[in-house]
């Protein structure tokens, strides 16, 4: 037994050498190793464990930030451009905004506004998909498309050396696309495989049925923005050159610029290339007040055999231009924004019953919604409700102190991030341009942040989250977790089918 003792003992002292050897080979500090075991220490020195290391750090001030102005000006053609100097590295981004987005979707056609967005730099001028694409690898330039409820995005970030290049590129892709019928085609296919893909997913199929049980599938903001497998067969070229000629118009449109560029400069070269466009009347899009939920009540969808459920929770939320924006921003950070938010430490670290539990004002022209979400494991798919019902009815009550600084420094800390680079920088102006905020919005965030107060927190709590109304949306395995959710009697009970409408009998 002894010669085993002596054994380990040399193996370990010989692993231990071989570890510090490989260490200084690699550059490691030298370690000297004492030939002989130090004295034990007392017991009392073992288990005193100094406060520094069980004490967190103290939430300290936060930092002034300081941004570049945003230089602004406008084209004869009534086309806007926020300009903003970045040298740090010689790169440029544009970031084209056309105040046209999803809830400009026909109302039989939902799905038009993404296509269009998809299409533009499918071809455009005298390009073609692939000569679009091979030429952004030339340039070492990217180019992408989008879209949002609000407006469609056309992005550009190129090397200034490769400037006069990428934006006749960029002009081109904005101005004149060309909508090919073979891309239109390939597109289209994709869009209906997502489709099918989706119908399999619990996410998926929550995320679209939710704003169908909340709006209404009549209000812009209740229909699929991919659309649906109907409206994306049916969709035509002439659909979307219709819907781009009508809407896309420089008077209803910014151009944000950000980075190594000089303001005089830019613009000279976007007057060149985009002075010619031309200016006109934009359809005005028609977005009715939605009604919040008359009574709180729970929508089920059927997915058999689903091993989680997918939980949206919430009510009609607040515009953007809402004057209670900061106590809103505030309130939600509290309750479902940061890892230590309450619905995350509640759910996912005291209960264990998901990966993750957010909250979300998703704050539009108009009013969008609010929503509480997490994916459960099935099995606890009732007991989830119970404690997503718990928070949002105690997160009325008032904010202790300790929590409402916390939030507060997040929301602050997390600024200066958001303006590293000249992207960053373009997406942070994107509410500046659609939404008619000060140009000088983020220099005053921070104090406007710092100057809401506990009873303003529960005043915006009391006032926009309302656990008497609310929509309920569960996708899961009914079988399994129906009975646990009527036992509940948190309200009416109405099974839908996966795009969010009543099931209709066979």
């Amino acid at each position: 037994m002894s010669e085993m003792r002596r054994e380990s003992g040399v193996g370990s002292r010989a692993r231990l050498l071989l570890l510090l050897l490989g260490a200084a080979a690699c550059g490691g500090t030298p370690v000297v190793v004492a030939t002989q075991a130090p004295a034990p220490a007392s017991t009392e020195s073992v288990t005193a464990v100094s406060p520094a290391l069980v004490q967190p750090p103290a939430v300290g001030e936060p930092r002034p930030l300081t941004l570049p102005p945003i230089i602004r000006r406008e084209l004869a053609n009534g086309l806007e451009l926020l300009i903003v100097e970045h040298h740090e590295l010689p790169v440029a981004n544009f970031l084209l905004l056309v105040k046209s987005g999803y809830e400009d979707d026909p109302a039989g056609a939902p799905g038009l506004v993404s296509l269009t967005a998809a299409m533009l730099d499918e071809g455009a001028g005298r390009r073609s998909a692939l000569a679009i694409s091979s030429q952004q690898a030339t340039l070492g330039a990217s180019l992408g498309t989008g879209a949002g409820y609000d407006a469609v995005t056309i992005a550009l970030q190129t090397p200034t050396a490769q400037l006069d290049s990428a934006l006749a590129l960029f002009a081109d892709v904005a101005l004149r696309p060309t909508f090919p019928q073979e891309e239109l085609d390939r597109l289209r296919a994709e869009r209906l495989t997502l489709l099918t893909q989706l119908k399999d997913r619990g996410p998926g199929i929550a995320d679209v049925a939710y704003p169908a049980v909340l709006y209404g599938s009549g209000h812009p903001y209740g229909r699929p923005t991919l659309g649906t497998e109907q409206s994306v067969r049916a969709v035509t070229r002439d659909d979307l050159v219709r819907f781009y000629t009508s809407h896309f118009r420089p008077n209803d449109a910014t151009l944000i610029i950000v980075g190594d560029v000089d303001p005089d400069a830019i613009t000279r070269r976007i007057e060149t290339l985009f002075g010619g466009w031309q200016r006109g009347a934009v359809p005005s899009s028609s977005v009715a007040a939605a009604r919040q939920p008359a009574a709180r009540a729970v929508y089920l969808i059927d997915k058999p055999g689903a091993a989680q459920s997918s939980v949206r929770i919430g009510t009609i939320g607040v515009a953007r231009a809402t004057p209670d924006y900061f106590p809103v921003l505030v309130m939600n950070t509290v309750l479902g924004v940061p890892f230590g938010s309450r619905l995350n430490q509640n759910l996912r670290e005291s209960k264990g019953y998901t990966y993750g539990a957010r909250s979300q004002f998703d704050m539009r022209e108009h009013a969008g919604p609010f929503t509480a979400r997490a994916e459960i494991v099935r099995e606890k798919t009732d007991s989830a409700l119970v404690e997503f019902m718990k928070e949002l009815t105690r997160i009325r009550d008032t904010v202790p102190q300790d929590e409402l600084l916390r939030a507060k420094r997040y929301l602050q800390t997390q600024l200066p991030g958001d303006f590293e680079t000249p992207s960053d920088i373009a997406n942070r102006l994107v509410p500046i341009a659609l939404y008619g905020l000060p140009l000088d919005f983020y220099n005053s965030y921070s104090q406007r942040v710092e100057a809401v107060t506990q009873a303003e927190v529960q005043r915006a709590a009391q006032q926009h989250i309302d656990p008497s109304r609310l929509a309920i949306l569960v996708v899961g395995d009914r079988a399994q977790i129906e009975p646990g959710i009527r036992a509940l009697g948190l309200g009416e009970v109405h099974i839908r089918d996966i795009t969010g409408g009543p099931v209709v009998a066979p």
